[in-house]
């Protein structure tokens, strides 16, 4: 029998009984929709904290004072942790291969101006914040370039911090109180957006030796520095490790690269967008048990017509195959109704909630087809081998 007929056949089977078989697409429709809306979710979640990390570039490296992991040493010593200076800073940046470094403090305070007062974040770094987290002035200048010591009261404003403040007018050359000193608005950043819950764009950036001051500190809290495309973090983590143990004397902070956070957060995320395709999976094997259900039905009720066949002189693969035929081209059309149903419903909900980041993964919609056929080929087998097994005398009687 050629293509043409069988799929003809196939066909005409499935319309026979419409209802029927559009209840038995429907579970396949469903889990194929189920898998595409939960994928479209969790892989638009994937590439919106991904973006939200790069947004600071892939080559950045943080620096942090105190070791996470444990370490050994008999119960009851004191662990001494040296704080973080600008020396060790300073000494960061003669690594090669090192681009630029900030020393960072932070903290939260109280910034008061134009008669009004808001508590917010505060950031003290210094002028290479431009290079390592792409910050852009939208108004103005950065913090200028000058030794710690030497840093004069300057603030660049966050765009909502800003307006908050000064609304429409002109803020530069203002005086503002951040805490209990007193500083220059010398700038207003373009907007950053969010990151992980902090809204860059309602922070104060202020001298990292003012930062200390402001919040009586030691130490800094951190130190970032970027290095220069095709240099391995590896090697620069490696050399960071060398300077700053030998200044400390012991492994006393902690070293964090961008790429392996980037990298494990995203196993992490690749994880959990597989788990909500699994969720989503097994109402494709509800859809399976019906297309076993519906073809054990119609070769019951087309047993007459298989034993004509059969007295006709058709093979008995050909009786299997017709209806593994309509098993799956029954999978076949629920995945393509559960396609247009996951994609539908993945950008209407977009649509509704436009903050919610959604993207449907392409390699997702087409593993979802070809497993809707494979689920149509495997539910179908059992009742195929079944009809093609008929006894083509017995088969004739049963009318």
């Amino acid at each position: 029998m050629i293509a043409r007929d069988a799929a003809f056949l196939a066909l005409r089977a499935i319309t026979a009984h419409r209802l029927r078989s559009f209840l038995t697409l429907l579970g396949i429709g469903v889990g194929i929709a189920a898998v595409i809306l939960l994928t479209s979710i969790g892989e638009g979640i994937h590439r919106f904290v991904l973006a939200e990390f790069s947004q600071f570039g892939t080559n950045v490296i943080g620096v942090a004072p105190g070791r996470v992991q444990a370490s050994g040493g008999p119960p009851g010593l004191p662990a001494s942790v040296r704080p973080l200076t600008f020396e060790d800073a300073r000494a960061l940046e003669r690594i090669p291969g090192v681009v630029a470094v900030v020393p960072t403090v932070s903290g939260n305070s109280e910034v008061a101006g134009n008669s009004r007062v808001r508590r917010t974040m505060i950031f003290a770094g210094n002028a290479a914040m431009l290079q390592v987290f792409s910050v852009r002035v939208r108004v103005g200048q950065f913090l200028p370039s000058e030794a710690a010591d030497e840093a004069r009261n300057f603030v660049v404003l966050g765009p909502k911090l800003k307006e908050e403040l000064f609304g429409a007018d002109n803020a530069l050359g203002a005086r503002v109180r951040v805490g209990g000193l007193q500083f220059r608005v010398i700038g207003v950043l373009e907007a950053k957006g969010q990151f992980l819950g902090i809204d860059l764009d309602d922070t104060a950036y202020i001298p990292a030796a003012r930062g200390l001051e402001l919040f009586n500190r030691d130490g800094l809290s951190e130190i970032h520095l970027s290095y220069a495309e095709g240099v391995p973090a590896a090697r620069v983590a490696n050399d960071v490790k060398k300077v700053l143990t030998a200044r400390h004397g012991r492994e006393d902070f902690t070293i964090t690269t961008q790429e392996e956070m980037l990298k494990t957060l995203g196993n992490i995320l690749d994880i959990l967008t597989m788990a909500v395709a699994g969720l989503g999976s097994i109402s494709l094997a509800v859809g399976g048990v019906g297309i076993v259900t519906i073809m054990t039905i119609a070769v019951a009720e087309r047993t007459s017509e298989v034993g004509l066949m059969l007295a006709l002189g058709a093979q008995r693969r050909t009786i299997l195959g017709l209806f593994l035929g309509e098993a799956i081209v029954l999978a076949a059309l629920g995945g393509a109704f559960g396609l247009a149903l996951g994609f539908g419903l993945a950008q209407a909900i977009h649509a509704a909630v436009p903050a919610l980041p959604v993207h449907t993964p392409v390699l997702y919609a087409v593993l979802a087809e070809l497993v809707a056929a494979a689920i149509g080929l495997a539910a179908g087998v059992l009742p195929a081998r079944r009809a093609a097994r008929l006894d083509p005398v017995e088969s004739l009687r049963a009318e």
